[in-house]
């Protein structure tokens, strides 16, 4: 991707000075749709991101791309997937200790529910939610999240006295063990003496949320929070069930652990990424195989799925048109297109090994070091968009002073 220097310029963004913006982030609106605002692209920044294109797509465009070559062999790539795929998924005693813990820390709060003596607020229910109750849970990780909503609004002794009820009514079924709990902002944590974790995270009933205090409950986007991953949740279960998608989510995250460039991929991101990946818009229910979907997640990312101007993926679990890469900040979208684009190229000149990190093999930075394959050098890529260093941002205007490096080809 060819970028002028002179397309560099202090304040602004100009067109062509983005990853993957052909018309420039400040361009024509498609009809009907902006970015949310305040969009959390620029945190503190009062000017709106507008829409001004779909990011390109490989395989939506294959009929207009004719190949070099009739058939496209990808084996290779398939078979490392295999292995991969059976090295994150989870053993089954892994998945024994989260299910037993899980299915005691359950019972524990429908107690509670049924009779709450001892409890500052009463439950109202209790839901399974993130990789727990997708299936989507990595080898060394046996950790499953709940969601606990209250009757009313939470405060930090709320979640406290919570924590301890439940605690002493763990050890009441299971007097041999000591389940150390621990409180936090948004809830609290349990473990077993089988290594299991339990995440569980306090929220209220949506009607409350008008009547936070500030001052004196918890945290409402925290709450928010934990009532969205009710929505993911259930949205998953319903139209991102299919076996490639969970899969696919695996490896991501895997690709997000060892690669920093695509830190800034949540978990809600990732699983949107995978479905939209894994699916065509055509026919949602009969997924590609693992090898094209792999493949076209990052090709997606280094098109610039989640960059300015891009349309990216439309939140499904949000009123309006929400793009769901808005929690982003410019940084983070810059460094998962570049990050994605050292990436694929390195996939494509036979760094299948090692852009998977299969066990056995060396590990590489890929994404920082330059590498040679094949005869092919890959110099990973450089940030178009540079913040600069005690930037000062007028409170009048809402102007981002910031620095868009140019790059080079």
């Amino acid at each position: 991707m060819t970028r002028s220097k002179n397309n560099a310029r202090k304040g602004k963004m100009r067109p062509g000075t983005f990853r993957g913006a052909p018309i420039g982030v400040y361009g024509s609106m498609r009809p009907g749709i902006m970015g949310p605002g305040g969009n959390g692209l620029n945190r503190g920044a009062s000017n709106k991101i507008m829409v001004t294109h779909l990011s390109f797509d490989p395989l939506m465009a294959d009929s207009q791309f004719s190949r070099a070559t009739e058939k496209f062999e990808d084996t290779q790539l398939s078979e490392a997937l295999v292995k991969k795929i059976q090295e994150l998924t989870p053993s089954t005693a892994e998945q024994s200790s989260v299910q037993n813990l899980v299915s005691k820390v359950e019972v524990v709060v429908e107690s509670l529910i049924i009779s709450s003596v001892g409890l500052n607020i009463p439950i109202d229910e209790v839901r399974a939610v993130g990789s727990y109750k997708k299936g989507t849970m990595l080898s060394g990780h046996p950790v499953a999240d709940l969601v606990v909503i209250l009757k009313d609004t939470p405060t930090a002794a709320d979640i406290e006295n919570l924590a301890n009820i439940v605690q002493e009514k763990l050890k009441g079924q299971a007097p041999d063990e000591d389940f150390p709990t621990q409180a936090n902002e948004g809830g609290f944590n349990t473990t077993s003496s089988e290594g299991a974790l339990v995440r569980v995270l306090v929220t209220t009933l949506p009607k409350n949320l008008f009547e936070v205090d500030s001052e004196k409950h918890v945290d409402v986007k925290l709450l928010e929070g934990a009532l969205a991953t009710i929505r993911h949740a259930r949205w998953f279960e319903e139209n991102a069930s299919h076996t490639t998608v969970r899969v696919l989510v695996r490896l991501l995250k895997d690709l997000k652990k060892r690669f920093s460039g695509l830190s800034g991929l949540t978990p809600w991101l990732i699983d949107l990424l995978a479905f939209k990946s894994a699916t065509l818009p055509s026919n949602t229910r009969d997924p590609l195989s693992i090898n094209v979907a792999f493949r076209r997640a990052l090709q997606l990312l280094a098109a610039g799925l989640f960059l300015p101007g891009s349309l990216g993926v439309i939140d499904p679990c949000e009123s309006g048109q929400v793009r769901a890469h808005s929690v982003l900040t410019l940084e983070e979208q810059d460094m998962l297109c570049l990050t994605a684009q050292t990436l694929i190229r390195a996939l494509c000149h036979g760094a299948i090994n090692e852009v998977l990190g299969i066990e056995g093999y060396p590990v590489v930075a890929l994404d920082t070091d330059i590498t040679s394959w094949c005869g092919t050098i890959v110099t990973p890529g450089q940030p178009a968009y540079i913040k600069e260093e005690n930037k000062i941002e007028s409170e009048t205007d809402g102007k981002d002073e910031t620095l868009f490096a140019p790059i080079e080809s």
